[in-house]
């Protein structure tokens, strides 16, 4: 879950955090992330707020 707007999350290595993950389910409260490049990334991503893309 991204809480945060901060800069250091903007820049996450996405292959390295999936990797570490147990299910590569990422909740953006920020919607820091783009959908189509997490979908890309191999991650179930929800972005609140933005409704169904």
């Amino acid at each position: 879950m991204i809480v945060t707007e901060w800069v250091q999350f903007r820049a996450l290595d996405l292959g390295r955090l999936k990797a570490v993950m147990a299910q590569p389910v990422v909740v953006d409260l920020r919607n820091v992330y783009r959908p189509e490049e997490m979908a890309a990334a191999g991650f179930v991503y929800e972005g609140v707020g933005r409704g169904k893309v």
